[in-house]
């Protein structure tokens, strides 16, 4: 592996790099998705009896002790309980652009990493024949195909090196990006739904 990572030059080096930092980075979403994923049938449906007895006190008190951004999107919605359906959606629509972009935290990385390594890997392909039209330029006569070769196998390895790292980063950022919209579209259904209960409780209780 050392004397491939030699053999294929500097640019070499800089796809390692990337490679460290997409696996750091994908590893670390992942923690992060799985701490905040949660039950969302079992906790809607703990939610909504709550919300149907008026104890708004406690549905504060559970969406507090449930992790990730669902939680607490609802949680700025019910706070709002009192106020019109328009503004309770609204509350849980600017709680959801302060969480969204913290799901999305990163991955920016990862899409960078994925369209760079490509890249990486040609500017190494450039150098390689670079190297080996210099060789045969630096030593006139019959061509030492052992010089030839080094140029050639530099331009091969950075090639299928930024390959290597540019496809797997590619569909881990894709999964990522999946999982982010998966969430938003859970927590735009629940947050209508809370939106509507609160409503109703209000109405209820206005009549």
């Amino acid at each position: 592996m050392l004397d491939i990572l030699i053999k294929g030059g500097p640019i070499m080096y800089l796809i390692l790099l990337c490679s460290i930092i997409a696996v750091a980075v994908f590893l670390e979403r992942l923690i992060h998705f799985h701490k905040a994923s949660i039950d969302t049938g079992k906790f809607m449906s703990g939610l909504r009896n709550i919300l149907r007895n008026r104890n708004y006190t406690e549905a504060i008190t559970i969406c507090d002790e449930t992790p990730g951004p669902m939680a607490y999107t609802l949680k700025v919605g019910i706070m709002a309980h009192s106020k019109p359906r328009e503004e309770i959606k609204e509350a849980m629509q600017d709680a959801s652009l302060y969480e969204i972009p913290r799901l999305e935290r990163k991955l920016v990385i990862l899409g960078t990493i994925a369209h760079l390594t490509p890249l990486l890997g040609l500017l190494g392909t450039v150098s390689g024949m670079i190297n080996a039209f210099k060789a045969i330029v630096n030593n006139p006569g019959p061509v030492n195909p052992t010089l030839l070769a080094q140029g050639i196998w530099e331009a091969l390895i950075t090639t299928a090196a930024g390959l290597v790292v540019a496809i797997p980063t590619f569909v881990a950022y894709n999964y990522l990006i999946s999982r982010v919209n998966s969430i938003v579209v859970e927590m735009e259904k629940a947050s209508t739904e809370v939106a509507n209960l609160l409503h109703d409780n209000r109405e209820e209780y206005e009549i």
